[in-house]
């Protein structure tokens, strides 16, 4: 027998919610129609709907009830023609209780003109409770007023309101756009092990005991890319695969530790053929789910980019390009630009107004680490032609006017320069550049600007550990140009590479690979790789190259990026069902979390004793 004093309620409703289907008062199904589809043609029909609670509010004699499912919400009337066992019911309804209700669709007088059903709504003639709730630890509306963590832990809940599961919803519908685009051109979806060999190049590996073969491991895939690459010698030609993939890296706003791939490789082509390719897929995209189509993609080298931008993934959706004002400015005696290395500057159209306690803010905001400069000059193009600078006491009039010249000034614009390191200023400069586009609202995420950024350095020196890595992946293939000087001069190779930027957000990226074993050797020893390492670690690889491997290129799209733009949203988390904060924990399961030291030996593994 049921302890009815811990079961009393739920139990009561369990019961209601079976001989609810027997109950003559309502239809044989849950439902004959959703929360989101009835309209005043539907005036005088008799209906039943199923959803969960939204809210309840009491006028006098009339109470109404928004029913809400994953379609919308419907509003249900109970007045004094209401059955008095049906009113009964209702008086228990509290937010998120699962009902069934049966009706009669009405005109509403006071319509609702934000919601699509508010039109009408439904007079009420029968009524189950199929189940109760709790009061939920935050309102399950668009608005709601649970913070991040709060809402993280009842995500089950946070993906009941709108906004949330509307993302979702859009993420599948682009899910189902990839497919159809990459079908229609005989792409090949195919599976790849998701426990795989752990390859320590580049970020770090999630690594999972092998209970089987006892202090060996295998590692969750950064990504696909060598067993895609196989799949090319296996002649398979063209293949696809929406994936997920794993690292274990610090996190941020575009980054989770597991996230979701459009992952592509091509055989027989060039890396004009992916570029049309797969900028066919993005206008595909843009123009089934947001009716968007692009001129053209323009293709910036990444020494453009990084001259003018600041970035190897420059927001051209606005101007203020970065100028360099070495050669102008440097030997006046002012010691900061004598001793730079770089002096480079842009203009912000229109802020010569600018008071000096906003310039001491962005002067602030430039020496936070994160940017790294060590102070700002400013020059104020004023709107009747005349000069006011930080630096007036070093530099006339006439030399400024010389500076306003090369920045594309003019009157009532102010000229922002930072000083340095070259590399280091550029970026500094980049992120400024950002951070002022953001102040004047040059950022509209309703505006979409995509390039092709193209000519990577094949490799990037590392200070720490005296040697060369790969930029990209150590299979990406250097400009045919430049592979007579990978040996004596490495870091001037391009790398046959190439991204996509959209909005200053790199959305894929991907290469030519290389496909001659000879040439991946000498890749290898240029990133400082033994015959041994290199054989240890991608032996299976190198093995495979031997037996016909075909001229073939790919890219990855970031999916969970792509939908976040697409969605308008600033950070990828709303649009994965279930994920992970800024410390890579699930709060919900409350994970990652110890295991039994019984699972620890099965698995061979001890672990130290903290001090």
């Amino acid at each position: 027998m049921l302890n009815t004093k811990y079961y009393g309620l739920t139990t009561l409703i369990t019961k209601t919610a079976y001989f609810c289907r027997r109950n003559k008062n309502l239809a044989e199904m849950y439902r004959t129609h959703t929360c989101g589809e009835l309209r005043l043609e539907h005036q005088g029909k008799e209906v039943t709907l199923a959803g969960w609670v939204q809210r309840k509010r009491e006028f006098g004699g009339m109470t109404f009830i928004d029913l809400r499912d994953r379609y919308g919400i419907t509003q249900l009337v109970f007045n004094e023609k209401t059955d008095s066992d049906i009113t009964e019911k209702m008086k228990k309804l509290g937010r998120e209780f699962v009902i069934q209700a049966k009706g009669i669709v009405r005109e509403r007088s006071n319509k609702n003109k934000n919601i699509p059903t508010g039109d009408i709504e439904i007079e009420v003639t029968g009524l189950c409770i199929l189940n109760s709730s709790e009061v939920p630890p935050f309102t399950i509306e668009d608005e709601s007023d649970g913070g991040d963590d709060l809402r993280m832990k009842y995500r089950y809940l946070d993906l009941r309101r709108a906004p949330v599961r509307d993302t979702l919803i859009l993420r599948a519908k682009m899910a189902h756009a990839v497919r159809s685009y990459l079908n229609d051109l005989d792409f090949i979806e195919t599976e790849t092990p998701v426990l795989i060999k752990s390859t320590p190049e580049g970020a770090r590996d999630f690594v999972v005991p092998s209970r089987m073969n006892p202090g060996e491991f295998y590692a969750l895939p950064q990504s696909p890319q060598q067993l895609k690459q196989l799949l090319m010698v296996a002649g398979f030609d063209r293949y696809y695969q929406i994936v997920k993939c794993f690292r274990d890296e610090d996190l941020r706003a575009d980054r989770q530790p597991e996230f979701t791939q459009i992952d592509c490789e091509m055989s027989f082509v060039e890396q004009e053929d992916i570029l049309n390719t797969f900028e066919g897929l993005i206008r595909y995209l843009f123009k089934e789910i947001k009716g968007i189509e692009f001129e053209d993609f323009p293709r910036m080298p990444y020494s453009e980019a990084m001259d003018n931008y600041g970035s190897d993934k420059p927001d051209i959706r606005f101007g203020m390009k970065i100028k360099d004002l070495t050669g102008l400015v440097k030997n006046k005696g002012f010691q900061v630009f004598d001793n730079a290395e770089f002096i480079g500057g842009i203009c912000a159209e229109g802020c010569s107004e600018y008071t000096r306690k906003q310039l001491d803010s962005l002067t602030e905001w430039v020496k936070r680490p994160q940017i790294g400069a060590k102070g700002m000059v400013y020059v104020k193009y004023n709107a009747d032609g005349s000069f006011k600078s930080s630096v007036d006491k070093f530099y006339s009039p006439e030399e400024l006017k010389k500076w306003a010249d090369l920045s594309d000034a003019k009157p009532g614009d102010l000229i922002l320069v930072l000083s340095g390191d070259k590399e280091k200023m550029q970026k500094a400069l980049g992120d400024l550049r950002l951070e002022m586009a953001g102040r004047l609202g040059l950022r509209d995420k309703s505006v979409f600007k995509p390039l092709w950024v193209v000519d990577f350095p094949l490799l990037e020196w590392d200070e720490e550990t005296q040697r060369y890595y790969a930029m990209h992946h150590p299979f990406t293939s250097p400009k045919p140009e430049d592979i007579p000087i990978l040996e004596t001069d490495p870091g001037a190779v391009r790398a046959n590479a190439y991204d996509m930027v959209i909005n200053g957000v790199e959305v894929g990226g991907g290469s030519v690979r290389i496909f001659n074993k000879e040439l991946q050797s000498r890749m290898f020893k240029a990133i400082g790789f033994t015959q041994e390492q290199a054989e240890y670690q991608f032996g299976f690889l190198m093995n495979a190259f031997k037996y016909g491997a075909p001229p073939h290129a790919g890219i990855a799209f970031g999916f969970d990026r792509l939908t976040s733009m697409f969605a308008g949203l600033d950070s990828i988390r709303d649009t994965i069902a279930f994920p992970k904060n800024n410390s890579g924990r699930d709060v919900m399961m409350d994970s990652p979390s110890v295991i039994d030291d019984s699972q620890l030996k099965e698995l061979n593994i001890k672990l130290g004793v903290k001090e």
